[in-house]
């Protein structure tokens, strides 16, 4: 507990609960996602949820029913959906670089950053996110940059 209390206070017992409310969703959908890691391959697991975790809003909050008590159906269907994506970015990703291949990231789209932050923003009234929803996530290999220029 953060709040004064009669006994001395260790950080060490308070850590753990406070956590990113997408890590165990992330973690859920490489399971479901990923062979390598279904037959234990945890190496793989926390590259992937690094670099899927990496492109999802920082959502930090000490209970989960602390988040989803105020999300609607269509929130929760959108996290799944971002979820679902950003671990098969992640997926593809982190194969790619152990096979070698000097790819990168395609940047998030402005459109999304800005709906993320303007549901941070409780004043704010909710932006129609519909035209970045339906893209699938791509990778940009460093050699179709060039070969573009």
């Amino acid at each position: 507990m953060l709040t004064h209390s009669s006994r001395s206070y260790h950080i060490d017992d308070d850590i753990d609960f406070i956590h990113n409310y997408y890590e165990k969703l992330v973690l859920q959908e490489i399971m479901q996602q990923s062979s390598r890691v279904q037959v234990g391959d945890r190496e793989f697991m926390a590259d992937v949820a690094c670099v899927a975790l990496n492109r999802l809003p920082p959502r930090y909050i000490r209970h989960n029913v602390d988040m989803t008590f105020f999300m609607s159906p269509q929130d929760m269907q959108e996290i799944e959906h971002k979820v679902t994506d950003a671990v098969a970015l992640a997926l593809t990703y982190v194969e790619s670089r152990e096979l070698g291949e000097n790819t990168e990231l395609a940047p998030q789209s402005l459109a999304a950053v800005e709906a993320t932050l303007a549901k941070n923003e409780a004043s704010l009234t909710k932006i129609d996110t519909a035209s970045t929803k339906n893209k699938k996530p791509t990778i940009v290999k460093n050699s179709d940059k060039k070969s573009k220029k």
